[in-house]
């Protein structure tokens, strides 16, 4: 029944084709009374016509006999034309200039990070409980998650018990390096923690030669040889240093070394969106029970009074609710920009945004520091760039030698 109320369907725009098409249908039809009322929907795709939210094919329909294929073909014709044009206008300007897109995604990238750093400090100035604010940066990532996946942007992929099982030692590996980078974060300025982080590529490098063993040219060793030397000037005269910000912060590179070992090993088909929000999920249940047993009785003591009654209630609730949103916002979007260009490109934006981090937060905070902190911060970051071009390309070579 359906090809008879395909066969009726006038055809919008090839009017040559209604004397054949009725033809046919004399040939085939046999209860044309239903046909009368049939309407088209939609449009027409591959020969087809859209009805009833289907779309049906005449070819599969009609006779394998030339003539009658012939008929087809304008119809074939003007659809494969529409379809072309609907795709070109679907890219648009932003298809014709991808650069504005990345570009839109590093602004974003560092815009976010930059707010929060900032936003972070400042509540940890009147608020300095970094177990408890560590987890409310994944609890309002994580609702952000959950809101999303049900109104399926993006839709949730499935989890099973062996996907479950790589991904834990990540998200554990994720949530240890979280709280101690904010315990740093707590206890000196945001540019010394950042300074000591720039560490992170030696622990990297160190993780893959002695625990994976694989062969680390002598390049990447010698790149980091500034690195030591820049973060060993700035923590010697730095005015902010105290023992527990740069352990914490030295805790969290090994955590964060870790969590980069038990990625490769958790390569999975599903997309990012998703795995970082798995990850996200299992780091809060990690990182509640520290906050509830380091910090609770605090809390529950003074500190959240203390903090209404320095800020208020509406901005203590505002303040932790943003200062989550950028945190989750800002790890995304470095996801999704890696996505979308090479390597290289990604390593270079990634000193960049520590540099204007680190700026930022001098300026804002009115930091002091002395010129040998600014030398050797300097040093550390200027390694830690010549550290990320050499790695990139090395990729980039292995790549290459797989390809060819």
């Amino acid at each position: 029944m359906e090809s008879r109320v395909l066969l009726r369907a006038p055809v919008t725009g090839v009017p040559q084709l209604r004397r054949p098409i009725g033809a046919i249908h004399r040939q085939l039809s046999t209860a044309s009374s239903f046909t009368a009322f049939a309407k088209p929907i939609g449009s027409i795709g591959e020969g087809g016509n859209l009805i009833s939210g289907r779309q049906l094919r005449p070819i599969l329909l009609l006779d394998s006999s030339p003539e009658k294929r012939e008929i087809l073909k304008p119809v074939r014709a003007a659809a494969a034309a529409g379809g072309d044009s609907a795709g070109e206008t679907k890219a648009g300007f932003l298809g014709k200039y991808p650069w504005l897109v990345t570009g839109f995604f590093f602004f974003m990238w560092y815009f976010l990070n930059v707010i929060f750093n900032i936003l972070n400090k400042k509540i940890y100035n009147y608020f300095p409980y970094p177990y408890f604010v560590s987890a409310v940066h994944l609890c309002v990532g994580v609702v952000y998650c959950l809101l999303s996946w049900s109104v399926g942007l993006p839709k949730r992929a499935p989890i099973d018990s062996n996907l479950l099982k790589v991904l834990i030692p990540v998200a554990v590996c994720h949530a240890i390096g979280h709280i101690t980078s904010n315990v740093s974060f707590a206890a000196v300025a945001v540019s010394f923690t950042h300074t000591i982080k720039a560490l992170e590529p030696f622990f990297n490098a160190s993780a893959s030669q002695f625990l994976l063993g694989q062969s680390i040219p002598i390049t990447l060793w010698l790149s980091l040889a500034p690195v030591v030397l820049g973060v060993a000037m700035a923590s010697l005269t730095e005015l902010s240093f105290n023992w527990l910000g740069f352990i914490s912060a030295m805790i969290s590179n090994i955590s964060f070394t870790y969590r980069s070992i038990f990625s490769k090993k958790a390569m999975t088909d599903m997309d990012s969106t998703n795995v970082y929000a798995y990850i996200s999920i299992i780091a809060l249940i990690v990182c509640i029970p520290p906050a509830i047993i380091v910090e609770g009785p605090q809390l529950l003591k003074h500190g959240f009074s203390d903090a209404i009654a320095k800020v208020g209630m509406t901005k203590f609730i505002s303040d932790l609710f943003w200062v989550g949103m950028f945190y989750h916002l800002y790890n995304q979007l470095a996801t999704n920009t890696l996505e979308r260009v090479a390597p290289l490109t990604h390593a270079v934006g990634n000193v960049l945004k520590r540099v204007f981090v680190i700026g930022f937060s001098i300026v804002i905070f009115g930091n002091k520091i002395s010129t040998q902190t600014g030398i050797g911060t300097g040093i550390a970051i200027a390694g830690v760039a010549l550290y990320s071009i050499i790695k990139a390309k090395i990729e980039e070579d292995k790549k290459k030698g797989k390809t060819a």
